[in-house]
């Protein structure tokens, strides 16, 4: 079985293809000075992105994992989630409170997908 390495460094890949299943790295934010709801918008379209480049999309997923640094603000989050999630498919989650690599970063997602017609 092969594997396929998508946007790797000498560090890490930002996804990885095996045995049809996508595993992406956790995804965060481009403007750290943003609300928790843009913050989880904007990984998100990272997802999105990273799926395509993977040959597959956010109706394919089958697990994701979401940490927050305040869950304070973990309604904030759903909100964006729920308005991205395709609607009757929602994968399985977990969602934790920890602190992230960046302080400025309130939220990382991290999510495994199908490639479709597996």
């Amino acid at each position: 079985m092969t594997m396929k390495h998508v946007d790797a460094n000498q560090r890490m890949s930002q996804a990885v293809i095996h045995n049809q299943t996508v595993y992406l790295a956790g995804q965060v934010a481009q403007d750290g000075n943003a609300s928790m709801r843009a913050q989880t918008e904007q990984a998100l379209a990272a997802v999105d992105a990273l799926l395509v480049k993977a040959g597959t999309d956010k109706s394919q997923l089958l697990a994701a994992t979401i940490w927050v640094t305040d869950m304070a603000e973990f309604s904030e989050m759903n909100a964006a989630w729920d308005a991205w999630v395709t609607p009757g498919r929602p994968p399985v989650r977990a969602c934790v409170e920890a602190a992230l690599a960046e302080p400025k970063w309130k939220v990382e997602v991290m999510v495994t997908a199908a490639l479709p017609g597996a």
